[in-house]
């Protein structure tokens, strides 16, 4: 009687999202929002939506530099546990960046549960920034080991958090971003008051910090003097950075 095999799931890129440049010299890699435990396959449009406007935007803000944007498409939905599949798939997809285009700086860009596996793959030589939006992080537990931080050192990192998140303490990001910057002075941290884990009542701002951000980071255009000031400051002062309302409207196009 023949087997039947279950294929061997792998992770994949998404198509460049907007015109790919004839020659890249920057990227960004998308990782959208997942699950704590789940090892459903992702459908396409469940893939990438959480991340599809920012990529729109920073693909536009990017094409003359050589931005090239890719969002990854998990092997499963799910983080699960000591398994940690969506950072395995984030180090992947940076491996994968690097193998088409060579040896251009990459930021990770996540969401969510992608806001953690960005933190988290961050290690790779590639890698020159992390930019992660509302990071869905564990709770702290004293018999189990802290959200790890050394993987950190030498980028430039940015995190993002409603103050009314439900659904990811944005405490715990704060904490976190606490202890990476004492390893790492390059690393801020901005909330947004009164917005929820999608960041969507002030998602214009947001969008525009994260435009600011990654153009800085990867071709070293000046950063808009609040994320300049925020990078500068010390502990709590930059890592608890109210986003003002309007900002980035200059940047609009």
């Amino acid at each position: 009687m023949a087997q039947h095999v279950t294929p061997l799931r792998t992770p994949h890129l998404g198509k460049a999202i907007g015109p790919e440049p004839a020659a890249v010299s920057g990227a960004v890699l998308l990782l959208p929002a997942g699950e704590e435990h789940s090892e459903r396959r992702p459908s396409p449009m469940w893939a990438t939506s959480s991340v599809r406007s920012l990529g729109r935007r920073l693909a536009r803000a990017g094409r003359a530099e050589g931005l090239v944007v890719h969002a990854v498409h998990y092997r499963y939905r799910g983080w699960n546990g000591t398994e940690a599949h969506l950072a395995g798939d984030a180090q992947w997809g940076t491996e994968e960046i690097v193998r088409r285009y060579g040896d251009v700086p990459v930021c990770l860009a996540g969401v969510g549960m992608g806001g953690r596996a960005a933190l988290r793959a961050a290690g790779h030589d590639a890698v020159n920034s992390v930019l992660a939006l509302a990071p869905w992080l564990p709770e702290e537990d004293v018999a189990a080991t802290p959200e790890p931080v050394k993987q950190l050192v030498g980028k430039r990192v940015l995190i993002v958090h409603g103050t009314h998140d439900d659904r990811t303490d944005p405490e715990l990001s704060f904490r976190l971003a606490t202890r990476a910057k004492k390893a790492n002075r390059e690393v801020c941290r901005f909330e947004v008051h009164s917005d929820g884990h999608g960041l969507h009542q002030y998602r214009d701002e947001v969008q525009a910090l994260a435009q600011d951000f990654v153009m800085g980071t990867l071709f070293g255009r000046g950063f808009a003097r609040p994320l300049e000031d925020a990078l500068a400051a010390p502990p709590p002062l930059g890592l608890r950075m109210p986003l003002a309302v309007g900002f980035g409207a200059s940047l609009r196009k």
